[in-house]
């Protein structure tokens, strides 16, 4: 849900969004719009397969902080929920304890939604790269992935492929059969 037609401020969406009418909901600042971030839970279900693996690596491994939907972040001058996030301890050591993190991710996860609007996106993953964070958008009726890069062209990855994303997570890999349930044939 997208909020009046006109543009905020950085400060003016921080405003709206400590409204105690609004303190149970999330919040994005993209384009100097403010976006609802709506509950959809297939999109939430594929976002927690893929981080149990990110977040199982990362703690195997001590390398940072894996968060949630909920956890928000400051890129490039907006602010941003991913579905999964990762944090490297070399980044930043503590996370921040309330609203959004000062700092962006160093991998973003967006699963792909029936109420996202692809020029938001775009936005978005342009945002990403430009604060040197590696994205990971992943496409349930597809069941594709595509990895973004800073620097380097978008890698879509089908069923039988599998993820890595070396620059951020060495030797970090899965499946991408595994972020998606098994098909039961009706």
């Amino acid at each position: 849900m997208v909020f009046q037609a006109k543009h905020y401020t950085v400060e003016e969406f921080e405003q709206f969004v400590d409204l105690p009418i609004n303190v149970d909901k999330l919040f994005e600042y993209i384009g100097g719009e403010v976006l609802e971030v709506p509950s959809n839970p297939y999109s939430s279900y594929l976002a927690t397969r893929l981080s149990r693996h990110i977040a199982n690596f990362v703690e195997e491994h001590q390398l940072g902080f894996v968060t949630g939907e909920a956890g928000g972040y400051m890129v490039s001058g907006e602010r941003y929920a991913p579905d999964v996030a990762f944090i490297s301890f070399a980044k930043q050591k503590q996370l921040a304890r309330t609203g959004y993190n000062p700092n962006a991710p160093d991998l973003a996860v967006e699963v792909l939604s029936p109420t996202d609007s692809e020029k938001k996106l775009s936005v978005k993953v342009s945002n990403y790269l430009a604060a040197q964070t590696s994205v990971i958008v992943v496409y349930p009726e597809e069941q594709e992935v595509a990895i973004h890069k800073p620097g380097e062209p978008v890698v879509i990855l089908g069923i039988e492929d599998t993820l890595t994303v070396e620059s951020v997570l060495p030797k970090f890999k899965v499946a991408v059969k595994d972020i998606f349930p098994v098909q039961e044939d009706n």
